[in-house]
């Protein structure tokens, strides 16, 4: 009975991780970009590293947040990510904790989640892939992961 429940529940909270990574992640980009919450710590400049890094938080936590090509976003979000992570907060310690790393490991680490595991049912993906009625895959054209649903 209870593991009925978690399993019907399993791809949903799928849904609810990306839709919450993404809605924090996305801060990031709106920040740099927009100003808002809070105003950027530097001017950024459009081809700067931290400026093509906001314009990618900014756009892919949009796309992540609705769901929409999950997959190849989650990608080159976890990569994006893991250059962050070796370039400004390695350098500075081994330990994520002290070098201010850990919110950098964590989204690589999820977003590579979600290369695998796809955007869940509450997504544009699933919509899309539900409508084009090709059971399997997600709008990509990808095999759904274990935490799709059905």
């Amino acid at each position: 009975m209870i593991s009925e429940l978690i399993d019907s529940w399993t791809p949903r909270l799928l849904s609810v991780l990306r839709i919450i990574t993404a809605f924090l992640f996305v801060e990031h980009g709106m920040q740099k970009w927009l100003g808002f919450p809070a105003p950027p710590h530097e001017s950024i400049q459009l081809m700067s590293l931290a400026g093509v890094g906001g314009l990618m938080e900014l756009c892919g936590g949009v796309l992540l947040l609705l769901g929409l090509c999950t997959r190849p976003v989650a990608f080159l979000l976890s990569g994006e990510m893991a250059v962050a992570y070796f370039m400004a907060h390695a350098p500075q310690g081994f330990w994520p904790l002290l070098n201010r790393g850990e919110l950098a490991v964590l989204y690589c680490f999820v977003f590579l989640f979600f290369v695998a595991a796809g955007a869940g049912p509450w997504s544009v993906d699933e919509w899309l892939r539900n409508r084009e009625g090709k059971p399997g895959e997600d709008s990509m054209g990808q095999r759904r992961g274990a935490y799709s649903s059905r």
